[in-house]
């Protein structure tokens, strides 16, 4: 019946668990529109034969319409639209918060193409290769404009915004190949900014990202131009460093934990921090990132609105490398357990 479903409404083809889940709540509620769209065709269609008009002198019939009628024209309506809520939103909370063991991958949207990195290293363009039946956590980013992250075959879209990183994860259990498109126009070549997944068995994928980390450890042994070329893909942290020491980060916050002009940067990442407005944020990738480009947004209770923004001044993948290096400054204690995987291990796209 899905597989029926899905041709006669011209669905792509699932990827995913969440795919599936994504077409039965789908395929639900356009039979029941359409059930309660003919039902009000076939009423109107005998209203118009048992109320006609017989006669120039003969009155058209009054109804009134009683309390069950119209305790069952609201309710009924009503009662589905809160059914569609009720199965919809658990699907939409559960794809904000990927599980602890997901595999980073960072996106970078721009003018027009995608570009992909992975943990350790590799980076591509417009080909995104992930393992069959694994979590991947997408930190999303823009360079220019705004663009959206569109996997059909995944059910799947997340809008990249220049500035910040917004974040979505998918388990894909289908070897294959399945398109990329920006569903956000963006400029005259829109149409042409095409990728693809690529999803491999886990042991071909594990021999792939083998591959490709002796490959870049091969690069960074052979020549300065070489290490320039993938230095966001093997010292990340130390990047993140060098750039926080030149954009003048390091003279307001301190990496020791002591107090400084701002907070400290040590044990910050996944902290909940107290705002001056009351609220608490947790410091994750889209916090900092966005203290960065928007610091007067976000003030930590205690600290002064003194910050300059650095909107323009880094590029999406100095960010990225800024906050690693913010999320490397974690004591033990504030490590995972022994019994919780470690959350992520991301390298964000090179320039």
């Amino acid at each position: 019946m899905n597989e029926l479903m899905r041709r006669m409404l011209f669905l792509p083809e699932q990827a995913s668990e969440y795919a599936r889940s994504v077409d039965q709540l789908h395929f639900f509620v356009i039979t029941t529109t359409m059930i309660a769209a003919a039902a009000v065709f076939g009423v109107a269609i005998y209203f118009f034969v048992r109320y006609r008009r017989r006669s120039d002198t003969e009155p058209t019939p009054r109804i009134s319409p009683r309390p069950i009628h119209e305790v069952v024209f609201i309710g009924l309506p009503l009662s589905f639209f809160l059914l569609w809520f009720a199965l919809g939103f658990p699907m939409f909370v559960s794809l904000q918060v990927p599980p602890k063991d997901a595999m980073d991958v960072y996106v970078l949207g721009k003018k027009w193409m995608w570009k992909f990195a992975y943990p350790g290293g590799p980076s591509s363009l417009d080909a995104l290769r992930v393992p069959a039946g694994r979590p991947v956590r997408l930190l999303i980013t823009s360079r220019d404009v705004i663009h959206s992250f569109f996997i059909p075959a995944l059910r799947l879209k997340q809008d990249a915004l220049p500035g910040r990183y917004t974040q979505t994860w998918f388990t894909a259990d289908t070897p294959g190949r399945y398109q990329i498109f920006c569903a956000q126009y963006c400029g005259v070549a829109h149409s042409t900014m095409l990728a693809e997944v690529v999803v491999m068995p886990g042991a071909e994928f594990d021999d792939w990202m083998a591959e490709q980390r002796r490959g870049l450890k091969s690069a960074q042994d052979s020549s300065p131009v070489a290490i320039e070329s993938v230095r966001f893909g093997s010292s990340l942290v130390g990047e993140g460093e060098r750039v926080a020491a030149e954009q003048g980060c390091l003279k307001c916050h301190s990496v020791d934990g002591s107090r400084h002009i701002g907070p400290t940067w040590l044990n910050l990442y996944g902290r909940a921090e107290k705002l001056t407005t009351g609220k608490t944020v947790i410091a994750d990738e889209a916090y900092l990132t966005k203290s960065m480009m928007e610091p007067g947004a976000d003030i930590v209770a205690g600290y002064q609105n003194v910050m300059p923004t650095f909107q323009g001044k880094l590029s999406p993948p100095e960010a990225a490398a800024i906050v690693e290096y913010i999320k490397s400054l974690r004591t033990s204690a504030a490590r995972p357990g022994p019994s919780e995987p470690p959350a992520y291990e991301p390298i964000p796209p090179g320039k």
